[in-house]
C-alpha cells in the first residue's frame, strides 16, 4: 500500500544512478530540534510511523520511509546514501520561507550518547545479523538480508558552529570507531565559498574525513566560469561529494551549462567522487525553488532538459578517463568534452557540449584507439529558452543516430547542445 508510484520510479531507473541520497536537504536537520528527520519513525507499520510537517511547509506521511528508500535503491542497483542530523537543527528553524527565525540549536551534550546511538542503530538495522536487535527488526519487516549500507552523510549545509563542530566530532569519531567499514561524509555549507564552506573544510583537514559533500546552486554563466574549479584542489586532502547542484532554471540554457560543468566533473573524477542534481522531484504547482529535474502531477511527469542531460551522463560512464582527445579553444568557456572508456565494455565514449548560440568544430583524434567506423550518436540540442512544459512535454528529447567515425575528424558541435558518441 506504500509502494513507489510506478512511473517515477521507473524514470528515476532509467538514469541507472550509482546512489541515492535520502531523505534530502533542508528536511534533515529540520524547523528545530523537534523536527529533525529520526529514521526511526519511518519505520514499521505505516500506521505507527510518526508524520509531521518538515522545513519546506509541506506534511510527511513518511509513508515513504527508510525501509522503502533501502528496498528501491537494491530494486535499482543503487547503493543507499541516508543523510542522518548532525544533531543541531537548521539555522533557518522557525523562519518564513527560510529567513529570519530561531536559529541553528543543538541537542545537549548529555543528550549526544542517545543520539549517537541512533546512527549506530541505523547501521545495524541496515547491515546487522537477524539475531541483532535492529537485524530483527529489518527481518521482521521482511528483509532478512543486510542492505549493504556503506555510506551515511552527516549533517546538511550546516551553519559552522562551535556548537556544530562538537556534536558532529562526536558523531564522527564514535560511529568511525565502531564501524570503520562505514563512509561517513562531511559537509561544508549551503554555498560554494564563504565562512562556512572555509570552516567545514578546516573541519574536514583536522577529522580527515574522507568526503564532503558540498552544495551551490549558480546562474548558468557560473558554470561555465568554473569549469576548472576541482582541477586546483588539493589532491591529498578528502575528496568531494558534491551532493547539491543545479543553475537556476529549467531551459536548455541551464541544461547545457550543467552539461559543461558535467565534463569537468568527470576530468576530476580521482577527487569528485560522487554528484546528485537537485531537487529531484517536484509536485506541479507547489514549488519552492527554481530548479527541479523531474516535474509530476497526479497523472502525468514532465522530463526537463536537466533531466535528460543527467540521464545522458550517468548512463555513458567510464571509468578510464583520455587528455589529448579532443581539442578547441580552451578559453572559450562555452565548449566543453570529455573523452572517457568503459574497460568492462570497451566502449569509447565522447561527451561534446557547446553552450553558445552558434555552431562550433572540435578535433577529434582517435588514432591511438582501435575504433569502429560508425559510432551512435546521441544529440540533445534546441534553442536556449526552450524548455518542457506539461503542454509539450517531448518539446526537448534527445535523438539518436547512427555516424560514421574516422580516426580523426572535425565534428559540427550544433549550438546549445551536448552530443555523446
Amino acid at each position: 500500500p506504500n509502494g513507489l508510484r510506478n512511473d517515477l520510479a521507473q524514470v528515476l531507473a532509467d538514469m541507472k544512478p550509482k546512489f541515492i541520497r535520502f531523505p534530502g536537504g533542508c528536511l534533515v536537520h529540520g524547523d528545530g530540534l523537534g523536527n529533525m528527520y529520526r529514521w526511526k519513525n519511518t519505520i514499521g507499520p505505516i500506521e505507527q510511523r510518526k508524520e509531521q510537517r518538515n522545513i519546506w511547509g509541506y506534511h510527511q506521511t513518511t509513508g515513504l520511509g527508510y525501509f522503502e528508500y533501502f528496498q528501491f535503491c537494491e530494486d535499482i542497483g543503487a547503493k543507499p546514501m541516508p543523510v542522518l542530523p548532525a544533531a543541531v537543527s537548521c539555522q533557518n528553524s522557525g523562519g518564513t520561507w527560510r529567513i529570519g527565525g530561531t536559529g541553528q540549536k543543538a541537542l545537549k551534550i548529555n543528550e549526544m550518547d542517545e543520539y549517537i546511538q541512533e546512527v549506530i542503530d541505523l547501521i545495524e538495522w541496515a547491515n546487522g545479523p537477524i539475531t541483532s536487535t535492529w537485524g530483527k527488526i529489518r527481518a521482521e519487516a521482511g528483509h532478512p538480508e543486510p542492505f549493504n549500507l556503506e555510506y551515511i552523510g552527516i549533517g546538511n549545509e550546516d551553519k559552522m558552529t562551535l556548537e556544530f563542530q562538537e556534536r558532529f566530532k562526536m558523531i564522527y569519531e564514535t560511529v568511525k570507531l565502531k564501524h570503520p567499514e562505514i563512509t561517513l561524509i562531511g559537509t561544508v555549507g549551503p554555498f560554494h565559498s564563504g565562512d562556512d564552506f572555509d570552516k567545514g573544510w578546516e573541519l574536514a583537514k583536522e577529522l580527515k574525513i574522507p568526503i564532503v559533500d558540498e552544495h551551490y546552486y549558480v546562474d548558468p554563466n557560473w558554470l561555465l566560469a568554473n569549469q576548472y574549479r576541482y582541477d586546483k584542489y588539493d589532491r591529498n586532502s578528502s575528496k568531494v561529494y558534491l551532493g547539491e547542484y543545479a543553475s537556476w532554471g529549467n531551459k536548455m540554457i541551464n541544461a547545457i551549462a550543467e552539461a559543461v560543468y558535467l565534463t569537468s566533473l568527470e576530468r576530476n573524477g580521482d577527487l569528485v567522487v560522487m554528484a546528485s542534481y537537485a531537487p529531484l522531484l517536484a509536485k506541479k504547482d507547489f514549488t519552492q525553488w527554481r530548479s527541479d529535474m523531474i516535474f509530476y502531477d497526479n497523472t502525468k511527469i514532465c522530463l526537463t532538459p536537466n533531466y535528460y542531460v543527467q540521464k545522458l551522463f550517468m548512463t555513458n560512464q567510464g571509468d578510464l578517463y583520455f587528455d589529448n582527445v579532443i581539442s578547441f579553444d580552451k578559453n572559450d568557456t562555452s565548449l566543453a568534452s570529455s573523452c572517457v572508456k568503459d574497460s568492462e565494455t570497451g566502449d569509447l565514449i565522447l561527451k561534446l557540449v557547446n553552450a553558445s548560440s552558434d555552431s562550433k568544430y572540435m578535433k577529434i583524434d582517435l588514432s591511438n584507439f582501435n575504433i569502429n567506423s560508425e559510432a551512435e550518436k546521441t544529440i540533445l540540442s534546441g534553442d536556449a529558452e526552450d524548455e518542457n512544459t506539461f503542454e509539450n512535454l517531448d518539446n526537448v528529447k534527445p535523438e539518436k543516430s547512427i555516424i560514421s567515425i574516422q580516426s580523426k575528424f572535425n565534428y559540427d558541435a550544433l549550438a546549445m547542445s551536448l552530443s555523446v558518441i
